[in-house]
């Protein structure tokens, strides 16, 4: 089984509310690595889906495997404390919704 799927990696970032650049900022990827791999143009080396993995897990998904999901395919979900609010890291921008401002 691959260490993480396109499919999976795009579900969790929408769990998170994650854009791709701030997947890439938190595994030390590059936005278009992420972009290319979630629209199955390349599979990325095995240590960079590993990045990807436990930066999302990191977060606060939770990676189901093949039969763990009503698809019977692989899934993601959030672990149940996970707080719904995203944090920002020392440094990490965000982008500002017109009402936020």
């Amino acid at each position: 089984m691959p260490v993480l799927t396109p499919e999976q990696s795009r579900a969790a970032r929408a769990l998170l509310d994650w854009p791709q650049a701030r997947l890439g900022a938190r595994s030390n990827l590059s936005e278009g690595t992420i972009r290319d791999f979630e629209k199955g143009r390349r599979i990325p080396s095995i240590a960079k889906l590993v990045a990807l993995r436990e930066a999302l897990e990191t977060a606060g998904v939770v990676f189901l495997a093949e039969g763990e999901t009503a698809s019977g395919g692989p899934g993601v979900r959030l672990k149940k404390s996970y707080a719904s609010a995203t944090q920002f890291l020392d440094g990490e921008a965000g982008i500002i919704d017109k009402n936020e401002m």
